[in-house]
């Protein structure tokens, strides 16, 4: 990530800081939930019955750090076989688009996501982890759901 964006990014942490970024639900589910930048959702999500059925719920802020801590996550946790992103994007970030493009076209030679637009879509983790993530982890794109029902039905 380049200097700028690490700068910016301490600087929201300061002024606007939001401490949940996930909660820990059965650690035996193969289901994890990303709620993308909707706090509301992932709030809702923690406070209910759905946490029983699912490994984790986060949220995803960043197309690069955001995205090495998923695939950091999922291969800590090999139980995790489909993640569900949903709720809002995170304007200009477009972190959830860079996890989809991630994980259709991998990554080049200097850690970018092919096929993203995000402004600074580079990773840090392993091409052996990313291959993990491409191979073995179902995405199911609800990006822009934020409809609890919804949601709560691709689960439950």
């Amino acid at each position: 990530m380049n200097k700028l964006g690490n700068i910016v990014g301490e600087l929201c942490k300061a002024i606007l800081p939001i401490p949940e970024e996930s909660y820990q639900g059965n650690h035996d589910c193969t289901i994890a939930v990303c709620t993308l930048s909707s706090l509301d959702l992932l709030k809702k999500i923690s406070n209910s019955d759905i946490l029983q059925h699912v490994s984790i719920v986060g949220r995803l802020l960043s197309e690069n750090k955001g995205i090495d801590e998923i695939i950091l996550h999922v291969n800590k946790n090999k139980k995790i076989k489909t993640i569900i992103v949903c709720g809002k994007e995170v304007w200009g970030q477009k972190a959830g688009h860079s996890l989809f493009e991630l994980h259709n076209n991998g990554i080049d030679n200097t850690g970018r996501i092919i096929g993203s637009t995000s402004p600074d879509p580079y990773l840090t983790v392993s091409q052996s982890q990313i291959n993990y993530f491409r191979n073995e982890i179902n995405l199911v794109n609800m990006t822009n759901e934020t409809n609890f029902n919804k949601i709560k039905q691709q689960i439950i």
